[in-house]
């Protein structure tokens, strides 16, 4: 998907559809504001979670920066356990890879459990041109499989719907009225997954981690979706990101310990899958025939970026979407890419080679640094967002009349007289705008802020000026006083000018 697919050609127009969607703004703030409050009781429970973070980033930081041995380890592994193991360096060849697979084994349905980087392919889309129905069984992927629409959140797919919507998704399925009752709608996509699972001729995962010591791949769910997809079929295809490795079981008790938590602030998922193969002779069950995907598709150009590489430590549990001010308000429509929210800000643009399409993208974020503090692994996306936006302005990108804007603010600011004199005008030049105490004028640079809210206008007085006029009160106060307690005050005052003054103990 591209930047201009979402009902707008910029995150802006994005953005200012989703401000006016009333109920999308209200869904997503609820369940966002749940999933926080979640994790922070669920890190609070933990106790020494600051300790597991660090944990958890210097696994990250060690995997990534001998990726190459670890892939090679994995797929050597992989391989010795009877698994067909492709590497593609493009998200094309991904695709070719998966189709071909398809086609072999003469396929006419696919289940697929969830996956983001099967919606960063568009795999469904392919699947479907050659005549191969892929079904969702995720029950947010399923939803909005339905609604012919993307995943707003990297955990919570459906988050921008209420029950009432979902409820006449489902009903135009099912060919009757289903009741708004969780229950029920729960009920029915379970019954219409089953048989899908039963008629499958190939199950597709993604994979949350791949264990390079085994060769192992790994999945964590809630829903049990994950177990039919990888048991029923007679084919299994996996496709994970090239980053998706750790290098043994033991570092898995830290990520199974840190995803969940930040995730949906559970203290373990209800599933967790460790898969090492397809069936053996003794197995009851699993696939016939298994291939792992390893996907490239920009990753890689992250690699010895000093500004960048621990973009690939991210382990996709959302959190700094539930975090953000700015993911809260606009959800992840506005972002126009797969991955939404900060680390969709940072990752879209080193994922895509027509980097300019995704200029915009790094200005939907404050700064405010909550991504930072919300990520189990300690991604500092707060500060790669400054680089991306610095980057844009490099590469003689940047707006015309912000990159003015900010000359003019540098050589006001960057002398004292310049300054006072702007302050002076400004004051005086704000009497034609200032409303009620503030700026409410919807034209010229100011028409974006103040469609939300009011820009403030200058002080009557400055710090300065009342400092100044402190310091000549307290002048006038000093001469007014008794002569022997201002000599003791200018000689403390001297004494600490000469470096002799320190803190009195002795004296009331």
């Amino acid at each position: 998907m591209s930047g201009t697919d979402k009902g707008g050609t910029t995150v802006k127009e994005r953005a200012g559809l989703a401000l006016n969607d009333e109920f999308l703004r209200k869904a997503v703030k609820f369940t966002t504001e749940r999933l926080r409050n979640g994790k922070k009781a669920a890190a609070e429970q933990h106790g020494n979670w600051d300790e597991w973070r660090e944990r958890g980033r210097q696994i990250r930081l060690h995997t990534i920066a001998h990726l190459d041995y670890y892939l090679n380890l994995f797929a050597d592994n992989a391989r010795k356990n009877g698994v067909h193991v492709h590497f593609a360096e493009t998200g094309e060849e991904a695709v070719r890879i998966s189709l071909e697979i398809a086609r072999r084994v003469r396929a006419k349905t696919v289940v697929k459990s969830k996956s983001m980087v099967t919606e960063e392919l568009h795999l469904n889309h392919a699947l479907d041109s050659i005549g191969v129905e892929a079904i969702e069984t995720d029950l947010g992927e399923y939803i909005i499989q339905l609604a012919g629409e993307t995943p707003s959140h990297i955990i919570i797919p459906a988050i921008h719907k209420n029950r009432y919507q979902i409820a006449d998704l489902l009903s135009a399925e099912a060919g009757e009225t289903l009741p708004p009752d969780t229950t029920v709608l729960a009920g029915f996509v379970r019954k219409k997954l089953r048989e899908k699972f039963l008629e499958a001729d190939i199950g597709m995962t993604g994979c949350n981690f791949a264990i390079a010591e085994t060769g192992s791949m790994v999945l964590f769910e809630n829903e049990g979706n994950a177990r039919m997809v990888t048991t029923v079929p007679k084919t299994q295809i996996t496709l994970m990101g090239m980053e998706r490795i750790i290098p043994s079981w033991a570092d898995l008790e830290v990520m199974a310990t840190l995803l969940p938590r930040s995730a949906t602030g559970q203290k373990l998922t209800v599933y967790m899958s460790g898969i090492t193969g397809p069936k053996r002779v003794a197995d009851g069950d699993g696939p016939e025939e298994m291939h792992i995907i390893i996907v490239d598709n920009g990753r890689s150009l992250q690699l010895g970026d000093p500004e960048f590489q621990e973009l690939l430590n991210c382990i996709r549990c959302g959190a700094c979407l539930n975090a953000c001010p700015v993911y809260r308000h606009i959800g992840g429509h506005a972002y126009g890419g797969t991955y939404s929210g900060p680390i969709g800000a940072v990752l879209t643009p080193a994922l895509k080679k027509n980097v300019a399409e995704w200029d915009d993208i790094a200005n939907a974020s404050s700064l405010c640094g909550a991504c930072y503090e919300a990520c189990p692994v300690k991604i500092p996306l707060h500060e790669m967002l400054i680089y991306l936006r610095r980057r844009k302005v490099e590469a003689g990108r940047g707006n015309a009349l912000e990159t003015a804007g900010m000359k003019g603010f540098a050589a006001v600011m960057g002398n004292v007289k310049r300054y006072r004199t702007a302050l002076k005008l400004g004051r005086i030049g704000q009497k034609l705008v200032v409303r009620e105490g503030g700026i409410r004028l919807k034209v010229g640079p100011l028409k974006g802020w103040n469609a939300y809210r009011v820009a403030p206008s200058l002080a009557k007085e400055t710090f300065r000026e009342r400092w100044a006029t402190l310091e000549q009160e307290i002048r006038s106060d000093l001469r007014e006083m008794d002569p022997t307690m201002k000599e003791r005050m200018e000689r403390a005052a001297r004494e600490r000018e000469n470096g002799k003054g320190g803190h009195s103990h002795g004296e009331g």
